[in-house]
């Protein structure tokens, strides 16, 4: 009596097995570094970009704080939230804490006259190339 085994008999030839040829995987490869070449210049560039961006924020605040500080000035000139204005300098001063300076920025001097209105400049300090201006007006 022969005994018949429960798995099926091995065919002549085995089926080809599933996975990537080596040329695939290089293929995938040198896309991915070119990508990557692509990739990193934009990246670095990024910080320039952050640089030029918080610049115009601290103007872009400074403007703020000068129309918040002249409209409080006008209504009593005597209130104790008022900040006198004679040089664009004096920016820093109506910001939050009332700073006179701010680590890594810079403001050209200028005079501001009373009621009067001045273009300021404020740079950073690291690079003196990425700068922002302002308005500042003088305290009536």
């Amino acid at each position: 009596m022969r005994m018949r085994s429960s798995s099926p008999p091995m065919p002549a030839h085995r089926a080809a097995e599933g996975g990537f040829t080596l040329i695939e995987l290089i293929m995938v490869i040198v896309i991915l570094g070119i990508l990557a070449a692509v990739a990193i210049p934009r990246f670095t560039d990024l910080s320039s970009d952050a640089r030029a961006a918080s610049i115009q924020g601290v103007a872009g605040g400074i403007a703020s704080a000068n129309a918040t500080n002249v409209a409080v000035c006008s209504i009593s000139s005597t209130n104790a939230n008022c900040v006198t204005v004679d040089n664009c300098q004096d920016g820093f001063a109506l910001l939050e804490g009332g700073a006179t300076t701010m680590a890594g920025y810079a403001i050209t001097s200028g005079a501001v006259t009373s009621g009067g209105s001045t273009t300021c400049t404020v740079y950073d300090t690291a690079s003196t190339t990425v700068t922002a201006t302002f308005t500042i007006t003088g305290v009536p």
